[in-house]
């Protein structure tokens, strides 16, 4: 397989989850994983956690990239990885979370299996590599 096809069958989905309306950089992200090859998904604004999780098992992504500023990851991320379990499909996908997320959360977050923090600024480099070199295959 080339390097061009392997980047193609990078399926991401990029979400908005909860009553955040900030979705610039969600936009942002999906344009630039779009750019780097990736296959995107973009969920629109105002999901409920279940409606994620229904998104990224009926679409089998690979990447859940969750954009949240408005506070709340704590309460809605959980969700979403315990909806993720229980469809087996947690295993299976690479759980990104973009946002302002302070330190102590950051470690939380993983704690639970998100694999990347990524906040405001971050080069779109940084987080592409990343997920060419962590993305699970399908």
């Amino acid at each position: 397989m080339s390097a061009d096809q392997e980047q193609q069958s990078i399926r991401c989905l990029v979400a908005k989850v909860g009553l955040d309306g900030h979705d610039r950089g969600a936009h942002v992200i999906a344009r630039a994983f779009r750019d780097a090859g990736f296959e995107v998904i973009y969920s629109g604004l105002h999901n409920a956690p279940d409606e994620i999780v229904q998104a990224a098992v009926q679409e089998d992504v690979n990447v859940l990239g969750i954009s949240i500023l408005s506070g709340a990851h704590n309460t809605l991320v959980p969700k979403i990885i315990d909806g993720l379990k229980e469809y087996d499909a947690f295993e299976d996908t690479l759980i990104l979370v973009g946002g302002v997320v302070p330190d102590d959360d950051k470690a939380e977050l993983k704690e639970l299996g998100v694999a990347e923090v990524f906040g405001p600024g971050t080069p779109m480099e940084e987080t592409i590599e990343f997920v060419r070199e962590n993305a699970p295959e399908r």
